[in-house]
């Protein structure tokens, strides 16, 4: 890590050796000792392996190196790599997308979600897969504005994903590692190889590189939290106490940089029962068939047959009528609701404030740090008013004497609560077959046996 021209010539021979599993090793050491640094040399090579080698696993590792050494120079990365992304091999498609992604974390950059987007229809499953963990990590701490509001349909479709039943094993897992991506840390930490600063973090980058090896290997999913960077702002005095009365003024809307909002499930309707209505056809269609099986019953039964063959008859008319009567006086009413037209009371939107206050401790992140200023008016004030309000940041009190409301920050305690303590350190050993230990104790029988007559 970090050795550059130290490593060359372990990396030379490891890259010229003939087994994959070297030269596959050759292009991660490679991409951590050139880490950060932006080598043409590294680029090459790199660049040279991707097209060339004979093996998928180790074209896949040159291209995800890229990633690695350029990520302070994001932008650089799809360029380099929107030709390989149409490469006939799927492994350096799903590579591609990784190393956009990895560049490119956190920023939520409309041309590369558009180099990613037809990768999502991909043939090949892990090539989509690839896909859908690259964008979840361009859209790392967006809201839903960014982007045309394209996070939020990213989003049902992770969840449309997952629920599908016909989607391939490798695009779900995809999707599930992406929806965990996505939110990670409570959408309050974000993918960053390199400090504010402006030095390589080798938590980070080595975590990256673990991370990667769940392909071959799942536990290795774990390792993705050792690239994460928490983005917060916490203003402290010189007892290490946060003020709450200090405040950071953004210029910006506050939906530009808000939390997105969680999905809602959709209810379903429940359908009622719609009630048959007996028209009048059907009930004279009966009054004739009981008619018809009251013949040979006598004259009275047909008599009654008929009477009710009137009545029903009757009531026919008489709806009839009356339908045609409420039909008059409806289009009479319908005729005067249109000379009065109602006249619907529009809420109007109150217009978004272009400025906000940011309370202490808050969540700011690496772009909202660039439209983040400080009030020096205020009573608490940084010792280095120049700096971005990012991180930590020692406070200077102007009016010591007053009363001061601060709060305390909890250190993690080592007793859990609530929750079961850890187990005691114990040895394990593996369990052993019955025949293999009933075996064993006959022959150490037969050895005590052979020296106690020897002794005798």
């Amino acid at each position: 890590y970090q050795q550059e021209e130290n490593a060359d010539a372990m990396i030379e021979d490891m890259r010229t050796d003939r087994d994959p599993v070297l030269r596959y090793g050759a292009m991660y050491a490679l991409a951590l000792a050139y880490c950060g640094t932006g080598s043409n040399k590294a680029i090459r090579i790199l660049l040279h392996t991707a097209v060339s080698d004979v093996s998928d696993d180790v074209r896949m590792a040159a291209v995800i190196g890229l990633a690695f050494v350029l990520f302070k120079t994001p932008e650089r990365v799809p360029q380099l790599v929107k030709l390989l992304m149409e490469s006939f091999n799927p492994h350096v498609r799903y590579a591609s997308c990784m190393a956009v992604g990895i560049a490119m974390a956190g920023t939520g950059d409309a041309e590369s979600i558009a180099m990613l987007e037809p990768m999502l229809d991909d043939m090949t499953d892990y090539v989509r897969q690839g896909a859908l963990m690259g964008t979840a990590l361009i859209y790392m701490q967006q809201s839903d504005s960014c982007n045309g509001r394209k996070v939020k349909s990213f989003r049902e479709r992770l969840s449309s994903i997952i629920s599908e039943k016909h989607q391939s094993t490798l695009t779900k897992m995809g999707a599930i590692l992406s929806t965990g991506i996505i939110d990670a840390g409570g959408r309050n930490s974000s993918v960053s190889l390199g400090s504010r600063n402006g030095f390589t973090q080798m938590t980070s980058a080595v975590g990256m590189v673990l991370w990667l090896q769940h392909w071959h290997w799942y536990p290795m999913m774990h390792m993705f939290s050792l690239a994460l960077t928490p983005t917060y702002t916490i203003g402290l005095n010189k007892d290490f106490k946060f003020p709450k009365n200090f405040e950071i003024v953004c210029n910006s809307k506050p939906s530009v940089f808000a939390y997105p909002r969680k999905l809602e499930e959709k209810k379903e309707e429940k359908k009622k029962r719609v009630e048959t209505v007996t028209l009048s056809t059907t009930a004279k269609e009966k009054a004739r068939q009981a008619r018809k099986r009251a013949k040979g019953g006598g004259a009275g039964d047909a008599m009654e047959v008929e009477k009710e063959e009137e009545k029903t008859e009757a009531k026919d008319d008489e709806k009839g009528k009356e339908s045609g009567t409420a039909g008059e006086e409806g289009e009479a009413m319908d005729v005067e609701k249109a000379e009065e037209p109602e006249k619907k009371v529009k809420k109007k939107r109150e217009p978004e404030p272009t400025t906000f206050r940011i309370n202490n401790p808050a969540r700011i992140t690496n772009a909202q740090s660039l439209v983040c200023e400080f009030d020096l008016t205020q009573r608490y004030r940084p010792i280095r008013t120049d700096e971005k309000p990012f991180g930590v940041i020692i406070l200077t009190d102007s009016t010591p004497g007053e009363d001061e409301d601060l709060g305390a920050i909890k250190a993690p305690s080592l007793e859990p609560e609530g929750e079961c303590a850890p187990p005691e350190p114990f040895e394990w050993t593996p369990p052993e077959d019955k025949e293999e230990t009933e075996k064993a104790k006959e022959e150490v029988k037969e050895t005590d046996m052979k020296d106690a007559e020897d002794g005798k």
